[in-house]
């Protein structure tokens, strides 16, 4: 693979902004460069200095006067659920069994997953965003599918099969000892393999019975490098229903806790309606609670308390959770966080908002070593961001005065058309979604 060097405004971050002033938090070049060497970046400043150590065989690609950013990342959505997107009227539960449930069953069939497949990593790249975090649908197939298409991307991702054996359709219950088998053996298959890694899921508490949920445990326990992914107090309902369900514990999050699913590899959905005590859990566990504002809104289930996550030292971050969130943007997701905040007293600046969704969800992950923000040695995940891709935006930008301006500009107003180009370990994705599958490997084989 040739070098290739990126040209424009640089921008990524260093550690979580205190305030929308604080320039300490992030590194910006008005004319900056990032360098890509096989896959990995190898120089970020500005341009000047990276084009000197570059040498003049480069491949120059320029993006000016766009914004080079790392590659979104997005904590907590499910695949199977791309056709589901715009469900009609009806809270969690109800959703479930009248729309998902449905779609799911379809994943038992190879050739629907593969499809799916291919056009949920495509809508992803479409939106900027390079690693995601997915539930796969109870069907091994559904996983093949899943980490088949992202390897053909060559996109870090993450995902797993659900695991369910009850309080779901015939179809998509597995059996405790179904769902430890298949899990261990896709596992086997897929964790590690390129940029794959695995995370165990047993659905929420409500699917899983005690037998499934220590299932759940001896993976974990088998497996420590993965990751473990479920729902928690998205829907008060849900909630009372689990507790029924599990009744010596002491909350919803104690159900977790008592089969040794809470570590730092483990990924909480929605964690809306949360004592103080199942907070701390979290923040004494490591455990990460996951943000997901358009599914919220959209299932009416409740506003996020961010502010109170923070004060009780609890890791957090943020989602789209496709399909009760209705777009696969980043850009649009964080639009939603401002305003379920802002409805709580609480601010959320535009510096934080991409902090969150680069380096924070990257350090949710625990892989800021390799994805979430532009720094030598990591892996060459890129987006590059037109603040006046639409007219209203252009015209919005003629009294934009500052970068923190400009990127509330992108939040409030962005989606899928602000993303000019997409980098995948160095190779542009964006405008090759019609590209046969066949074709895009052979070619990143050609480059490699």
């Amino acid at each position: 693979m040739s070098d290739l060097l990126i040209r424009g405004r640089v921008l990524t971050f260093v550690r979580e902004p205190e305030g929308i002033d604080d320039t300490g938090a992030y590194r910006y070049y008005e004319d900056g460069a990032v360098l890509v060497v096989n896959g990995k970046i190898g120089g970020v400043g500005s341009y000047s200095d990276i084009a000197k150590q570059a040498g003049e065989r480069v491949q120059i690609a320029d993006h000016r006067p766009n914004l080079v950013l790392p590659g979104f990342i997005d904590t907590h959505l499910h695949f199977p659920q791309t056709q589901a997107i715009a469900s009609y009227g009806a809270q969690l539960l109800e959703w479930l069994n009248t729309y998902v449930f449905v779609e799911e069953q379809k994943f038992k069939e190879p050739q629907h997953a593969a499809f799916i497949a291919g056009r949920f990593m495509d809508e992803l790249l479409s939106n900027g965003t390079t690693t995601a975090v997915a539930y796969c649908s109870v069907h091994p197939e559904s996983v093949d599918a899943f980490f088949t298409a992202a390897e053909e991307r060559n996109m870090l991702m993450i995902g797993g099969k659900v695991m369910m054996d009850r309080n779901a359709p015939d179809a998509l219950r597995d059996t405790p000892m179904q769902g430890y088998e298949e899990t261990k053996q896709l596992i086997g298959k897929w964790h590690g393999r390129g940029r794959a890694h695995y995370a165990i899921s047993p659905r929420f508490a409500i699917t899983s019975t005690p037998e499934q949920m220590e299932m759940g445990r001896a993976l974990f326990a088998e497996h420590p490098d993965c990751y473990v992914q479920t729902h928690l107090s998205e829907n008060k309902d849900e909630i009372a229903f689990a507790t029924s369900l599990y009744p010596e514990a002491k909350d919803y999050t104690d159900i977790y806790a008592r089969y040794g699913l809470l570590g730092r590899r483990t990924l909480l959905g929605h964690c809306i309606h949360m004592s103080d005590r199942e907070i701390s859990v979290l923040a004494e566990t490591g455990a990460v609670g996951v943000f997901c504002p358009t599914s919220n809104l959209f299932l009416g289930s409740g506003l996020f308390d961010r502010d109170r996550f923070d004060k009780l030292g609890a890791r957090h971050s943020v989602a789209t959770d496709v399909g009760a969130g209705t777009s696969f943007s980043m850009l649009e997701t964080m639009d939603e966080a401002y305003k379920v905040l802002h409805l709580q007293g609480q601010r959320l600046s535009p510096l934080r908002s991409f902090y969150m969704m680069t380096l924070g969800n990257a350090r949710g992950l625990d892989l800021e070593h390799r994805i979430g923000s532009l720094h030598v040695g990591a892996d060459a995940d890129i987006v590059i961001l037109d603040s006046r891709a639409k007219p209203a935006m252009q015209l919005r930008m003629q009294v934009a005065s500052s970068l923190a301006e400009e990127l509330f500009v992108l939040q409030t107003m962005g989606d899928d058309r602000c993303v000019a180009e997409v980098y995948v370990a160095g190779l542009p994705m964006k405008h090759r979604r019609s590209e046969p599958t066949q074709d895009r490997a052979a070619r990143a084989a050609e480059l490699a």
